[in-house]
């Protein structure tokens, strides 16, 4: 059936968004705006040290407070709950390490929950939570892992301040065969900061009851964001309540970044006490409380080596990093682990490389994914050892990433490794050649040449380029589309809506299938009622995944109506063709020649058109499960200037390009790209979690944690290119979520590298003021 009018052509545009209708009008769906007449709020008692013995916890005096119903410890929960890793690792049993709802025996990280009150009032359960005494004695803490990583083996977290969790380890070809005929080996230590994602909107849950105490009694739960289905299928195994009784509604939320909608102890602790009391309960995080409690992100530090031939040809890499895991393994497990590993090679011709990651636990906040992870990491820390290869050997550091990037003769190039159970093909048109397209759209040499003049005038300016390879669309993810008796369009999928526009990009897809406008498509997403299972949202996977599968349903719901329609006007199925509001045919000898949705819709449903085994109506079901990833690339450019009293960085321009393979919604992807350099910006030079020498922390507000604000930001420049379409994805597809982001931290740290004219390295990110002082102090 040709889709050559109506919704043909809705992918690749940037439609309005759907979504933006009801954001921008204050209608937006979020969990906190539920109330009900009798509901409690939950407050948190966290610990206030990182690491101690819990030799009691006295609730006596906030049970008493009027308005107090309930104030649980661990005692008070079903014994042995930990909550459990969704993404295991081979080889790795993180048993030992994994993380209770309320913290036993011991607190291991400052935040760490110990008890919770619930109150009639959430001032009142706030001030009962300040009457629990905590009775700690406090113990000395790990707060560095390489430090810790050279104690003792694998232990037991109970008592100890640190444990080394395991080793992920990536090899391919001869390392020491390379290293040992390179004319040149350059070796640097680097290390990246402790940062978080910090959504607007901090995270929150209300769970309440339907037909409490009747046959039907199930839990609905609002703000579980990110993977839904999967957090269902835990909840489920954590309160011994089948799935079918438990219902994870949509909401929205004011930003994700791979932090937000993991299963933490609060996801259970809600659903839990809405059980045990009957009541609805309400949980909404504040600041402080997001800063100690969510998943942090990104602390790793690197000792890399490159070894190269004597014409600027790399013949090995070797990197061996440590992992700041915090205090526990949360549902991640390894994976910030493997992606730092596995693809630090990135899109270079390197023959041999051994990248070898030590996860090791510490008392400080546990660390999650955030946007890029492992990326953002092994990005800064190859392209700044690029950069100092290109000072050692005297060679330009752009013609010495031209010398290395693999071209398209080389591609596909399949590295002899498996990354989550998928091969490691890197599937693009040529890395090589969209390098140079980048220096030319970018205009980069422009840039160096301005950079150069500052410096003649005394101006410490200096530019810096990065080429990074990300990974997108791994796993499987389901839909159901269907057009009921009004002709509505409804598309359900796995996906969840964390302020990237998935609503509309989904229904893009759905309208092509279907020829309708892309307005009148209906999109659900991760409502467990509605859609059996979905994979959820991230990695850059739910337009390459997801909008895969939604294409299929879609598809099944057009074959199914054009075989109605083609009974219908008595014509062969080639013939029939989208119409305004329908279906029609040219060749028709009836009248009329068009059948709107609402009467195929119920034409669907009588037995003429139903089939044994095959659903009534018009309807179809698609689950698409990926062989592999798929893999976008891009560069990053960046000029800097460095205040030579104070040491402030200002980035003076910003760049990015970006092979994206297929655009549904190119402003959608141009947006995704310049909001995730921003965050990468921040990580680059002024967000970072610090602690004290007793683990305490000291970024508990954004007077502390610095985002980076529009007025510290140039305008960035994108540029999109769909030179290659995914070989592996149906619909070309290859990811957006988070190129911006990879890159960000290496090119500014080229770029200061560059305006300080140093010899070395920078050292560390993220690069404030007195790191970059220190370097000017002692170069």
């Amino acid at each position: 059936m040709s889709t050559g009018v109506v919704g043909a052509g809705a992918v690749g545009r940037s439609v309005p968004r759907s979504e933006d209708d009801r954001l921008l009008r204050g209608r937006g769906r979020f969990h906190d705006a539920v109330a009900r007449p009798d509901q409690l709020w939950l407050r948190v008692v966290r610990s206030p040290l990182a690491h101690a013995r819990i030799l009691g916890v006295d609730t006596a005096r906030a049970a008493a407070l009027p308005g107090v119903a309930a104030v649980l410890t661990a005692a008070d929960l079903p014994p042995d709950l930990r909550i459990p890793v969704r993404q295991p690792h081979p080889g790795m049993d993180f048993t030992a390490y994994l993380q209770p709802p309320l913290a036993t025996g011991y607190v291991r990280y400052a935040g760490e929950p110990v008890a919770v009150v619930l109150a009639e009032d959430p001032y009142v359960a706030e001030d009962a939570a300040e009457l629990v005494a905590l009775d700690l004695a406090e113990l000395t803490p790990a707060l560095d892992a390489r430090t810790a990583a050279a104690g003792p083996g694998p232990v037991s977290l109970a008592g100890t301040p640190a444990a080394r969790v395991g080793t992920v380890d990536f090899t391919y070809g001869d390392v020491d065969a390379a290293f040992a005929a390179a004319a040149h080996v350059v070796r640097a230590d680097l290390r990246t900061g402790r940062h978080s994602g910090t959504p607007l909107e901090p995270r929150g849950l209300f769970a309440e009851l339907e037909d409490p105490g009747g046959p039907d009694e199930r839990i609905v739960v609002r703000g579980a964001a990110k993977i839904p289905h999967i957090n269902r299928r835990v909840l489920a195994s954590l309160l011994g309540v089948p799935e079918h009784r438990i219902h994870m509604r949509e909401t929205d939320a004011g930003g994700s970044f791979g932090i937000r909608g993991e299963f933490y102890p609060e996801d259970f602790l809600v659903p839990f006490l809405c059980l045990r009391t009957g009541r609805p309960v309400k949980w909404s995080e504040d600041r402080a409380e997001h800063m100690v409690a969510a998943n942090h992100a990104r602390e790793q530090e690197h000792r890399i080596e490159l070894a190269l031939d004597a014409d600027g040809l790399l013949l090995g890499l070797r990197d061996e990093a440590w992992l700041d895991n915090g205090a526990y393994v949360r549902t991640h497990g390894a994976v910030v682990a493997a992606l730092t590993a596995s693809m630090i090679s990135g899109a270079y011709r390197i023959p041999a490389c051994s990248s070898r990651v030590h996860i090791v636990t510490t008392n400080k906040t546990p660390i999650g994914t955030y946007r890029a992870p492992g990326r953002f990491q092994h990005n800064f820390v190859r392209e700044h050892a690029l950069d100092l290869a290109a000072t050692q050997l005297g060679v330009d550091p752009v013609e010495l990433r031209r010398r290395n990037l693999l071209t398209g003769a080389e591609l596909p190039h399949r590295r002899p490794m498996q990354v989550f159970g998928s091969p490691l093909v890197l599937d693009g048109k040529d890395h090589l050649e969209h390098f140079d397209k980048a220096l030319a759209a970018v205009g980069y040499a422009r840039w160096r040449e301005e950079a150069r003049a500052a410096r003649a005038a005394g101006r410490l300016v200096g530019t810096g380029c990065a080429v990074i390879l990300e990974k997108a669309g791994l796993g499987y993810d389901s839909a159901v589309v269907d057009i009921g008796v009004t002709g509505a369009v409804r598309v359900a999928m796995g996906g969840a809506n964390v302020g990237q526009g998935i609503e509309t990009v989904m229904a893009q897809i759905a309208a092509d299938e279907l020829g309708v406008p892309p307005a009148a498509v209906r999109v659900v997403l991760s409502d467990t009622d509605v859609l059996p299972d979905g994979g959820g949202t991230f990695g850059s996977r739910s337009t390459v995944v997801g909008g895969e599968a939604v294409r299929r349903a879609a598809a099944a719901v057009r074959e199914k109506a054009v075989r109605v329609a083609a009974g219908l006007l008595d014509v062969p199925p080639q013939s029939v063709h989208p119409v305004p509001g329908g279906l029609g045919s040219t060749g028709s000898t009836s009248s009329p020649a068009e059948i709107g949705w609402p009467a195929l819709a119920a034409a669907a449903f009588t037995p003429r058109w139903i089939r044994t085994g095959e659903e009534a109506g018009l309807i179809g079901r698609a689950t698409y499960a990926a062989d592999g990833m798929t893999y976008p690339y891009g560069a990053h450019f960046a000029q800097a200037e460095v205040d030579p009293g104070t040491g402030a960085v200002r980035l003076l321009r910003y760049a990015m390009t970006y092979e994206i393979g297929r655009a549904v919604h190119p402003e959608a992807v141009r947006g995704q790209l310049v909001g995730g350099a921003v965050q990468g910006i921040g990580g680059a030079l002024s967000e970072e979690f610090r602690y004290d020498a007793r683990g305490r922390p000291l970024s508990l507000t954004l007077d502390d944690y610095l985002w980076p604000r529009a007025a510290d930001l140039p305008e960035i420049q994108v540029e999109i290119y769909e030179d290659a379409p995914a070989p592996g994805n149906p619909l070309g597809l290859r990811g957006a979520g988070e190129g911006g982001t990879a890159g960000s931290g290496a090119v500014v740290a080229g770029a200061v590298r560059d305006a300080l004219g140093l010899p070395g390295d920078v050292g560390a990110l993220p690069l404030h003021p007195a790191r970059v002082r220190s370097l000017m102090s002692h170069p």
